[in-house]
């Protein structure tokens, strides 16, 4: 089934996981780089200090885009490549790099979409609270501020958050992304940060670049029980509420939904009475109008209850899934299409993008020099139909970038997955466009 006419193709990348020239030009360093010199946070002790090299070999990646006929690239900035300590007067050679970047994919005929917060904070802010302090939202405005004025002539698509649940609850509560903190208020105040200088750029980034259009992205989980049990049931509905309802229902101007307020309260995760982060208008600023709203969709979540011993609770009805990615990811494209319906019903007809879609199988070069990845090119045919049944059905879908352009640092995986429609070689650079590569390229030229 073909897409509507003005449906974009795309492929995302991000800052860290690609860039390298960790030191070049001022750059300073990011809560990652300090994270990946802390003993024991990432696979194999890798860092993003060369990752892909695209600092300097971002011609030939353009033009590689060029060939597969991509209509759009996602990419972020690095925070401290512009501010090196996140604030106070930007760095000319780190904006000059965008410049040249967005240039390139102009000349190409390539849409940039940028986001400019994809988790690579500057570690002097981390130092000074990090985004459990309320300044940091306002660094952010300020940094928003200053790569919108630099390139909001020619950028039209901006994206100013990659994934608050993740920079919230893996950074500040799990600790596993940087900065490994292990603090559940911490989270939580982060989250509420985050979408507050979300709110707050968005009118900075519109008046530096008219015509603009400005969105957010959140990475969202369909959640189901795993039994028709009320305890598996509540598992899922809690589940739900932190990781999907807490960050939509805010930037959709409901305010933090109150069963997971109450729920917060009796994990001891905030106090009673008003929420010690919330002042006045924070929550109308976090609802500001937006243009579209970007999806990041890889899995479901099948809950099942720990309050619940498991031979007294319900047989499942849902069995553990035996269809995964290399990363331990469940196939399940049906849920794609489920949350798409879902995001439209509940939370109103607006424009939506999926802003990134990928699976991680980590096959190479076979002897012939190519890479045979037929189970990377059915879960993009499965999730593009699951796609194309919720256009059918009404969703205001209008854009799909697959993660990933190329293999990369994959956070605290390092380089043990790879993503990438294109192979890299880490020791020699070198790109080899994947039978997925190939294949989407087609898929963009059907439309």
């Amino acid at each position: 089934m073909p897409m509507p006419k003005d449906f974009r193709w795309g492929v995302a990348t991000s800052s860290y996981q690609i860039e390298g020239a960790a030191h070049a030009d001022g750059r300073g360093p990011s809560i990652w780089d300090t994270f990946c010199r802390t003993p024991g946070k990432v696979k194999g002790g890798d860092t993003g200090d060369v990752a892909c090299d695209h600092y300097h070999r971002y011609p030939d990646d353009v033009r590689l885009m060029a060939e597969l006929g991509v209509q759009a690239y996602r990419f972020s900035v690095a925070w401290p490549r512009v501010q090196p300590i996140g604030s106070g007067r930007p760095l000319d050679a780190g904006l000059a790099f965008y410049d040249r970047l967005v240039d390139a994919l102009l000349e190409a005929g390539i849409e940039p979409w940028l986001t400019l917060y994809h988790w690579d904070l500057p570690q002097a802010l981390e130092d000074a609270g990090g985004w459990p302090v309320r300044a940091t939202a306002e660094r952010f405005v300020d940094y928003a501020d200053v790569v919108s004025r630099r390139l909001g002539d020619r950028v039209k698509r901006w994206i100013t958050h990659n994934e608050p649940w993740c920079a919230a609850i893996l950074g500040y509560q799990h600790g596993t992304h940087a900065p490994g903190r292990k603090d559940p208020a911490a989270a939580l105040a982060t989250a509420h940060h985050v979408l507050l200088s979300h709110g707050w750029a968005v009118p900075a980034i519109r008046a530096n670049s008219p015509g603009a259009q400005v969105g957010i992205t959140l990475n969202l989980m369909p959640t189901v029980p795993a039994s028709p049990s009320e305890a598996d049931r509540v598992a899922a509905e809690r589940f739900d509420g932190h990781f999907n309802r807490w960050f939509l229902d805010p930037v959709h101007g409901r305010g933090y939904p109150a069963d997971m307020v109450e729920h917060y309260r009796a994990k001891g995760y905030l106090p009673a009475g008003a929420l010690p982060f919330v002042r006045d208008g924070d929550l109308a600023a976090m609802a500001v109008p937006t243009d579209f709203l970007g999806v990041n969709y890889y899995n479901r979540g099948i809950l099942r209850s720990d309050e619940v011993p498991e031979e007294q609770n319900a047989p499942r009805t849902i069995p553990e899934p035996t269809d995964r990615t290399d990363i331990g990811w469940e196939v399940y494209p049906q849920s794609l299409h489920d949350l798409l319906v879902r995001v439209h019903r509940d939370y109103g007809p607006q424009p939506l993008y999926i802003t990134e879609n990928g699976a991680a199988y980590n096959v190479g070069p076979g002897d012939d020099g190519h890479v045979h990845d037929a189970l990377r090119i059915a879960y993009y045919e499965g999730h593009l139909a699951a796609c194309e049944r919720a256009v059918a059905e009404g969703v205001d879908l209008r854009g799909y970038f697959a993660w990933s352009l190329m293999d990369n640092f994959e956070w605290a995986e390092g380089y043990s997955q790879r993503f990438g429609l294109v192979w890299v070689d880490y020791e020699t650079q070198r790109r080899v466009p994947k039978d997925s590569a190939r294949w989407y390229a087609e898929r963009i030229r059907r439309g």
